[in-house]
């Protein structure tokens, strides 16, 4: 290979992603059948981020109150904004469906290029497996959530929940399967009903509350039920309420290689996901503080979905409610659409790299249907076998959802870390790259690489003291487990065959 002119091609401002993909040693096997605003509709439905606060924000509040649901979405902006900005950097240069764990491959130095490149796709993977199963389970508890509003000692047996989640996945893995011509038409509506909602639901508590909470209630109450003696500890742990806001923020990056033009949409795409998730976020975080009426009485809700209390105070009618949980549903039906395309193209692409059990299988692309069918089937399958733990323990199953925060980040971290080491140099960072952060993107790696060990250290507390057996933090556990899976792979398969994507020149 001519590494010269090689070199050059990467180095002007529009990217040619078929010259970029066979620089790197990949072949171009999927549809590009996304354009601008549909990418764009995908990052944003993935993440929703004012729904994944709705159905969250409760637990942010009893672990510091309005502070942490308020200033906790600050604090992830910065941090997840700053995240968002290396990564649109990096896609910027190199639009491929690995993401993060290409880009570790190509930056790491080779000896260890392979080893750090698969720690960061097993970081990937299992947490937009987590962060799945998490959009999965949520239909089934919004049906459920209706039905105990109603009828408050009717019994809801774990067994219909299960049901509920191994129905979800399996109509969307059908869709996904079968309607993937349909699939931008999908999530620009997707999109445009989460928009048109937002501002439904707001305008309507807020016209229709009875009266308003003081703003002292709103910005300054910090609340500290949980045992634990410093208010740090608690804000830092209830961090993970507002870290949902942007829970799956690398999904357009996964979507790059069916993208028109990816290094220079893909960027936009996630810029866009970060300031419409932050501003509907803080936009709906304000709007139900001041809304509702008695916390108390929303924290002790029956329902499962204590958002649904919130929006029956602010509104006064059963039928308003009730309507907005009908959309939230509808909603996840459209984050989990994305969730599981995005996510069955990571694992298309760790098969593409030779590094899965069954990887000439899993990196098949479906002739008719021109979509990784097997991938698409290998990653349902785990969901299904997650629903399982559900059935059987509610707090591992909450704890490998929690698990996909913190494994998101560390995946995210590898390729911030490796571009300070490089010192953003030119011969991995193109000086007329299409996107370019200039002396910020110093900033914006470092921060990135110092949350990971921030959460994966808090996210990993109980969130109460004294611990028990129901409220013992099992993330560590779960990890642990993700780590003696990946471990297996690696010793019995990928050691010996995978192979990342490597610049020629490095």
């Amino acid at each position: 290979m001519d590494t010269k002119n090689e070199s050059s091609d990467l180095d002007h401002g529009q990217v040619n992603h078929a010259v970029v993909l066979e620089i790197l040693g990949l072949e171009p096997q999927l549809k590009k059948h996304l354009g601008p605003f549909s990418i764009i509709c995908v990052g944003f439905n993935i993440c929703n981020s004012w729904v994944g606060l709705a159905a969250t924000m409760v637990i942010g509040m009893e672990q510091g109150g309005s502070v942490t649901v308020v200033y906790g979405l600050l604090v992830v902006l910065f941090f997840l904004g700053c995240s968002a900005l290396t990564m649109a950097e990096l896609a910027s240069v190199y639009p491929t469906a690995g993401g993060p764990y290409h880009w570790t491959s190509i930056l790491a130095p080779g000896y260890c290029s392979r080893v750090l490149s698969y720690i960061s796709a097993c970081f990937n993977i299992f947490g937009w497996l987590s962060i799945t199963s998490g959009v999965v389970v949520q239909p089934g508890q919004f049906i459920q959530a209706v039905r105990l509003f109603f009828d408050p000692d009717v019994d809801v047996p774990v067994w219909q929940g299960f049901l509920f989640f191994q129905a979800a996945n399996i109509f969307l893995l059908l869709h996904n399967t079968l309607l993937q011509h349909r699939t931008p038409f999908f999530h620009d509506a997707g999109f445009i009903l989460s928009i048109t909602s937002f501002f439904v639901i707001i305008i309507t508590c807020l016209s229709r509350t009875s009266s308003f909470n003081p703003s002292e209630f709103v910005w300054t109450t910090f609340i500290n039920n949980t045992g634990w003696k410093s208010n740090a500890v608690v804000f830092l742990t209830g961090l993970a309420n507002p870290n949902f806001m942007l829970a799956g923020i690398d999904g357009a990056v996964h979507m790059a290689e069916e993208v028109a033009d990816a290094a220079k949409f893909v960027p936009r795409a996630l810029i866009s996901t970060v300031v419409i998730g932050f501003v509907t976020a803080f936009g709906f975080s304000l709007s139900m503080l001041y809304s509702l009426n008695d916390f108390e009485k929303v924290v002790d809700s029956v329902t499962g979905v204590p958002i649904y209390e919130i929006w029956y105070q602010a509104t006064r009618s059963q039928a308003a409610a009730t309507t907005f949980i009908f959309i939230l549903l509808s909603i996840a039906l459209f984050s989990l659409n994305a969730c599981i395309e995005s996510s069955s193209r990571l694992t298309w692409s760790f098969a593409r790299d030779n590094a899965l059990f069954g990887s000439n299988i899993l990196s098949k692309i479906h002739p008719r249907l021109q979509v990784p069918v097997w991938a698409l089937m290998a990653n349902s399958a785990v969901i299904f076998i997650i629903g399982c733990i559900y059935l059987g323990s509610s707090s591992a199953f909450n704890a490998f959802i929690g698990s996909g925060l913190l494994l998101q980040q560390c995946s995210f971290a590898l390729p911030a870390a490796l571009l300070l080491w490089h010192k953003r140099s030119e011969s991995v960072l193109p000086k007329s790259r299409g996107f370019n952060l200039g002396a910020f993107g110093w900033v914006a790696n470092a921060a990135t690489l110092v949350f990971a060990p921030l959460i994966t250290i808090m996210y990993c507390f109980p969130v109460g003291l004294p611990v028990t057996g129901s409220s013992m933090n099992y993330t560590v556990c779960v990890v642990g487990v993700m780590a003696l899976f990946s471990a297996t792979n690696w010793f019995l398969h990928a050691r010996n065959d995978y192979r990342g994507p490597r610049l020629p020149a490095m």
